[in-house]
């Protein structure tokens, strides 16, 4: 049995989680990858030295303590999980849909939950320090228009993972989470993917262009693996919940 660490990345089929399956990889230490679909997984758990796969519906609470469970059995240790599992509503309150905000809630707060009720149900503690890692987002900390459900649902992951952090702390359970701006991954291209969406969301950031998957996997991975970092919010946002933008003029004189 390996002695590398073993990370679960739930939501791996996304932009972020192969990014960050990939960089972890590379890091040396070893990748089980969860989905609702395995299928799609095939090539990368192949490049990541045969990763384990599992289908996985990250909304099902007991199917998520099942799966760690499963994990730890299956590959002998589970030293972090990154749930990086994601939707995104742009829509005003007043035309959201009940099954569109319970929608938003499950797979976004809901996942999230669930995976630190695995955690904290012994799945991650009792064998040595362990870290879980949440993705928020920028919209949780500033206005933006049209986005009440997601920027509520993100909202509430950030309290969750203050919270967590601090009642599984004293077992060894480092509870953090990232919060992205405006990322290029499959599932937000249609907000850039003209040159002219491009440009009206780079210039909301004012590092003036959107994040890379690879750059929010960096973050993630340094969260699992830092061991003096707990009931932290990292923001991968280039600037855009903190910061206002200036016009882009010449700075010299």
């Amino acid at each position: 049995m390996s002695d590398a660490p073993l990370h679960l990345i739930v939501g791996a089929k996304g932009g972020v989680g192969r990014a960050l399956a990939l960089h972890l990889h590379a890091q040396g230490a070893r990748v089980a990858l969860a989905a609702r679909e395995t299928e799609p997984l095939a090539e990368l758990a192949a490049t990541c030295g045969g990763a384990p796969c599992f289908a996985l519906d990250a909304r099902d609470f007991e199917a998520v303590s099942g799966l760690f469970a499963a994990v730890r059995a299956e590959c002998g240790r589970l030293d972090g999980v990154a749930n990086v599992v994601g939707s995104l509503l742009l829509r005003p309150a007043h035309s959201t849909s009940q099954a569109q905000w319970d929608e938003v809630l499950s797979t976004n707060l809901g996942s999230a939950f669930a995976c630190v009720r695995a955690a904290g149900g012994a799945a991650l503690l009792g064998e040595g320090p362990s870290a879980l890692v949440l993705v928020s987002s920028a919209a949780a900390q500033v206005g933006l228009p049209q986005h009440e459900a997601i920027a509520a649902a993100k909202a509430g992951i950030e309290g969750l993972t203050r919270s967590a952090a601090a009642t599984y702390a004293s077992a060894g359970l480092r509870v953090n989470a990232v919060s992205p701006g405006l990322t290029k991954t499959p599932l937000t291209q249609r907000l850039w993917a003209s040159e002219a969406a491009a440009a009206a969301s780079a210039a909301m950031h004012p590092l003036g262009r959107l994040g890379e998957p690879e750059e929010v996997a960096a973050a993630i991975a340094f969260l699992l693996t830092q061991p003096w970092i707990t009931g932290q919010v990292l923001g991968v946002d280039g600037g855009l919940a903190t910061l206002r933008p200036k016009q882009r003029t010449s700075l010299t004189r």
